[in-house]
């Protein structure tokens, strides 16, 4: 298989939820931006979900050795529907114990006109086989979103959605997954260059 570098998105500075929403990314920051490409690989494939903050740091990491492949909408965050836009509270006071199941008990829970942690993740597994498979023995560097880049972590360490939602994947962060060997290694985890 493929080696996958894993970037997170640039902040949005947004204080609600965002799923679906297509709010760009703040890239003022050029001096971390260039730590980050100089963090990757030189040669490789770049992809991104089809939202602004993804494509549009993954153009502002593009180096002269990376082949663009087009956005990728399997790639995006999960559909938080109606929860989309909302802040924590408002949404623990309008869906309680619906919002605690969601994040305590992920898998099957869904978000009201949105997606369960199961469907996103299976949907991610999708486009990272699919595009895995037109691209064996590559690496892909590909920029996306927390609980995209965490459904990808839970399937390396083969643990349960509740005990990868523990860890941090900050913006602009490298997590680099290993799946050329019989066991999928993880390189790095959370790396802010």
């Amino acid at each position: 298989m493929t080696v996958w570098h894993w970037v997170r998105h640039g902040p949005t500075h947004a204080r609600s939820f965002v799923g679906w929403r297509d709010l760009p990314a703040d890239l003022s920051d050029l001096a971390q931006i260039k730590r980050l490409r100089a963090s990757l690989p030189e040669e490789a494939l770049l992809v991104s979900s089809d939202l602004a903050r993804a494509s549009g740091t993954a153009e502002a990491i593009r180096g002269p050795g990376h082949t663009r492949l087009p956005h990728e909408p399997g790639l995006r965050e999960i559909h938080f529907g109606i929860w989309d836009g909302m802040k924590f509270d408002d949404i623990s006071t309008r869906d309680p114990d619906l919002s605690r199941a969601f994040w305590e008990t992920p898998g099957t829970v869904r978000a009201p006109a949105g997606e369960s942690w199961d469907a996103a993740s299976a949907r991610v597994a999708a486009a990272v086989h699919r595009i895995s498979a037109r691209h064996p023995e590559r690496h892909i560097i590909a920029v996306a979103h927390f609980g995209v880049i965490l459904t990808q972590l839970q399937r390396a360490l083969a643990t349960t959605a509740q005990d990868v939602l523990a860890h941090s994947i900050d913006n602009l962060s490298v997590t680099t997954l290993d799946w050329r060997g019989q066991q999928p290694k993880v390189d790095r985890l959370n790396h802010l260059p």
